[in-house]
């Protein structure tokens, strides 16, 4: 088993009568399928559809107290906080910031039980393990009980590069992205057949005509690794951006049109001159060129 405390994760606390469909009208995903012990993936948009926070939706059980925990990138968590808050009015919820007094774990290659934090599976890609929100000064004891060390924050990025998953901020850029682009959809993140939300006409709109060309895949690359942020080119025309990379391993937010020109003309793909390989995740249902085969 390996545990990473992870510490550019941050908690928004949203509890009251009215949190379920408060946030129901607001996120990505359906809040009716959360439960305790299943959580779900969503995003707060634009009304352009772009992302502006991503995060995973926890709800405590009652005998803890209820509530839903919102896990998200630590330096968007006020952002977040704030506009849930303008969006409230004056439903009959409360939302707090927690991220100084909550941290959050990951745990990967096992699993155990802990009674010092909210445990849940990470609902994107079981590969990925589980998460436990605890109290930061029982972080220590909540590693214990779970029965590993603290593994450095790196591992668990190698980890989910492996499995190229994204994260915002390296692979892609908040307030610039849309869902498709971050492959949100092939993750979980998006409920097509719910209520209205904040971008969903955008969202659904390039879902029903087939109009993301720019997607969020694996690349492959030997010696020193891509710089995160260079440009993705062939031939001198541009077709993406490298994002996280780690031991061969990395994610690019590419054209996949431009990827497939360039493969029909047999053309080297170079990121910070660099040559990569792009390749569709085993986990996605993407169209892609044949030559794209799944990472394995």
């Amino acid at each position: 088993m390996r545990i990473a405390l992870l510490s550019d994760r941050g908690v928004v606390k949203v509890v009251g009568e009215t949190a379920r469909d408060f946030m129901n009208g607001l996120f990505t995903s359906d809040m009716a399928k959360v439960a305790p012990g299943t959580p779900r993936f969503a995003a707060l948009l634009t009304p352009q559809g772009k992302i502006i926070v991503d995060f995973i939706v926890v709800e405590a059980p009652e005998e803890d107290g209820g509530g839903f925990y919102l896990d998200c990138p630590r330096a968007l968590a006020h952002t977040l906080a704030t506009r849930l808050n303008m969006y409230k009015l004056r439903a009959k919820i409360v939302v707090e910031d927690l991220s100084e007094t909550l941290s959050v774990l990951a745990v990967w290659d096992g699993s155990g039980e802990t009674e010092y934090g909210l445990i849940y599976p990470d609902p994107r890609l079981a590969a990925l393990g589980h998460r436990v929100i605890v109290p930061a000064n029982l972080v220590n004891e909540a590693a214990a009980e779970l029965g590993a060390p603290l593994s450095d924050v790196d591992d668990y990025e190698a980890h989910r590069i492996l499995h190229a998953v994204p994260r915002g901020g390296a692979d892609f850029t908040y307030n610039d992205a849309f869902p498709h682009e971050t492959d949100m959809d092939q993750l979980g993140g998006v409920d097509f057949d719910k209520g209205c939300y904040v971008g969903q006409e955008v969202v659904s709109r390039m879902q029903h005509r087939g109009t993301a060309r720019t997607r969020v895949v694996a690349a492959l690359f030997e010696d020193f690794a891509p710089e995160c942020g260079v440009p993705v080119v062939f031939d001198d025309k541009l077709i993406g951006v490298m994002g996280s990379a780690v031991r061969g391993r990395g994610l690019a937010k590419l054209r996949i049109d431009r990827v497939a020109d360039a493969i029909e003309a047999g053309a080297t793909i170079t990121a910070g001159g660099v040559p990569i390989t792009p390749v569709k995740p085993a986990w996605a249902t993407l169209d892609v060129p044949a030559a794209m085969q799944p990472a394995s």
